[in-house]
């Protein structure tokens, strides 16, 4: 009934703006003194006039468009129904003989039509506006800028030239900052007020311009804006700003990435350009989450020749293309093969003699591998490290890097146990003046092939529900860019033996990711629901990343300890466990009774 009353008033307003302009056209056309004849006349064309006014603009639907946001497309809108009335008009007056019109009528009445329906609208536009925003002009979508520090006052200046967005105020903690104007944009308050202003000043969108600022700062402000079902925007990092690729005003929507950030890792470019300068770097598994970002970091040092070996045909003409198109000048060598390819990695290693390994091949899906695949899992990840570190000590390469996982650490899959077998056997492999191995060992990384993220974004994507195992699991994440960085640094420390640890900082509830990107999608919790599926075969409820009995060292980066293992495999385990792996396939249980004994920390999860 409002909308109807709304529409009602308008089409009156326009109607009785068409009947004045009618008539004040004769009176610019006699100067005010209208002769009796043409008097009669103009009252007389109204009865046809204006109802002819009023089906072209209901057919055109002019009255529909909002005052409170009428833009040149609106006035367009009205130039064109008024043009078409105007025609009409004309052929009433000449063709239909319908009145006996003064030509300067027929052409002075449209424009002072338009100019009273569009002045009308905009004069509207501009009151509610300075009722709202005071003295701050406005062009475009009203929106806050959430910071106020460098980047916030560049976004601020691009904006301005904007015709999309206008700043009607800024928020940030800084408590010197509030009550002041930046170039004329307000301060208003602190990030944990966004719902109270946005609101006040009917914002729908908010934009994080603090690049630089904690993870946890800009989560809160997202989280506060998000929760009010305001859309968030963000701008792009700080590295990305400094380095000119991309420009402050390309604003894009906050993904969970953006909310679980970390610190910028501090690499020893230096020492990093002493390891990988100039030589020849072999990446294994270079097609999948890790590998691909370890080869694309590998390039920034100029590398001599970076060697891609990839299982899977598709991901490594996937990394192909994307090195010919952003890296053309790194030198790269892409190679089909299975590391448990004795012949193979023989011939790889034979034919380009890599002098550091990346050793990121492996399987890496828990429920996936834990019953029907077991015995394939063991073999790769197991098998196929042996091999290719085998490879590496026959022809000199000096160090070796096996990526390992924080599901080796009291293991209950089969992947994490395979993982731990792994590790052990780059330990046990390493003598005084050999090729250097070195192990890292990380959490759960953000975006990942296979990896909960982009499992929730497709489920919300299709209405939900979103599945989650249980209430209760938690995950330690970190960025894929971060975790490659973190490797190239433990690669560069380590000594030869180690067990290096990545700090994933704080563990984070899987519930909780959720929640964030359902809100962060603009959704509530009603429209996409959170269903608890149960915990998946091999699955606990929190990840570890130091076993029992195990202790950690400090190193010269923050970011990275070193954890001192229990135990690694002497010559003849290594030979029992090569014979194991290279006879007839196993079942399920009687790989896991293996693992058990391979792996005394190894307890298998039972059946619910």
């Amino acid at each position: 009934m409002r909308l109807l009353l709304r529409n009602i008033a308008i089409v009156a307003h326009d109607l009785a703006a068409a009947a004045l302009a009618w008539m004040l056209a004769y009176w610019l056309r006699f100067n005010f003194d209208i002769p009796d004849y043409y008097l009669n006349g103009m009252l007389n064309n109204l009865a046809w006039v204006v109802p002819l006014h009023a089906g072209v603009f209901v057919a055109l639907a002019v009255h529909r468009g909002m005052w409170r946001y009428v833009s040149v497309k609106d006035l367009l809108r009205i130039v064109m129904a008024v043009a078409l009335v105007a025609a009409l008009v004309g052929a009433g007056v000449f063709m239909l003989q319908l009145g006996d019109v003064p030509r300067s009528v027929l052409i002075l009445q449209p424009l002072l039509l338009v100019m009273a329906m569009g002045g009308t609208r905009f004069a509207y536009r501009a009151w509610r506006e300075h009722q709202i925003y005071g003295q701050i002009r406005m062009e475009g979508e009203p929106v806050l800028i959430l910071g106020a520090g460098d980047a916030a006052v560049l976004l601020l200046r691009e904006l301005k030239r904007s015709r999309e967005w206008c700043v009607v105020g800024m928020l940030d903690d800084e408590g010197g900052k509030k009550g002041r104007a930046i170039d004329g944009v307000p301060v208003l308050g602190g990030l944990g007020d966004v719902a109270a202003h946005a609101a006040r000043l009917q914002v729908r969108n908010v934009i994080i311009a603090m690049p630089a600022a904690a993870a946890s700062v800009r989560r809160r402000a997202a989280e506060a804006a998000a929760a009010a079902g305001i859309i968030v925007l963000t701008v792009p990092a700080i590295d990305d700003l400094l380095s000119g690729r991309v420009s402050i005003s390309n604003l894009r929507k906050v993904e969970l990435e953006d909310l679980l950030g970390r610190e910028v890792v501090r690499l020893d470019s230096d020492g990093l350009h002493r390891l990988l300068g100039g030589r020849t770097v072999l990446v294994t598994g270079a097609g999948g989450s890790i590998g691909s970002e370890l080869a694309r970091q590998i390039a920034r040092f100029e590398p001599k020749l970076l060697a891609l070996l990839e299982q899977s045909e598709f991901a490594l003409y996937d990394i192909e293309q994307e090195f010919a198109r952003l890296l053309p000048g790194t030198p790269i060598a892409c190679v089909v093969g299975d590391v448990k390819d004795t012949a193979r990695i023989e011939g790889l290693f034979a034919r380009f003699r890599p002098e550091v390994v990346f050793h990121a091949a492996a399987y890496k899906h828990v429920p996936l591998m834990e019953n029907e695949n077991a015995w394939e899992a063991v073999r790769n990840n197991v098998l196929g490290t042996l091999r290719v570190a085998e490879a590496a000590q026959r022809h000199g390469t000096a160090e070796f890097v096996f990526i390992s996982t924080d599901k080796a650490v009291n293991p209950t899959n089969v992947m994490g146990a395979s993982k731990r077998i792994a590790e052990m056997v780059c330990q046990g492999l390493q003598r005084p003046g050999g090729t250097r191995f070195v192990m890292v060992r990380f959490g759960n990384v953000l975006g990942s092939n296979g990896s909960v993220i982009p499992k929730f974004r497709e489920q919300i994507a299709r209405g939900g529900p979103v599945t989650v195992t249980h209430p209760d699991i938690v995950r330690y994440f970190m960025s894929i860019p971060e975790a490659a960085q973190l490797v190239l640094q433990a690669g560069l420390m380590g000594q030869g033996g180690e067990v290096f640890v990545l700090d994933m900082g704080e563990p984070v509830k899987i519930v909780d990711l959720a929640r964030d990107m359902i809100r962060l999608s603009g959704y509530t919790e009603e429209e996409i629901k959170i269903v608890f599926t149960g915990l998946r075969p091999g699955e606990k409820l929190f990840e570890e990343l130091l076993a029992d009995g195990e202790h950690t060292l400090p190193t010269p980066h923050p970011k990275l300890r070193i954890a001192r293992a229990q135990a690694a495999l002497g010559a003849g385990s290594l030979e029992e466990l090569r014979l194991w792996l290279e006879g007839a396939p196993q079942e399920e249980q009687a790989v896991k009774r293996q693992l058990g004994v391979l792996v005394p920390e190894y307890r298998p999860q039972q059946p619910a």
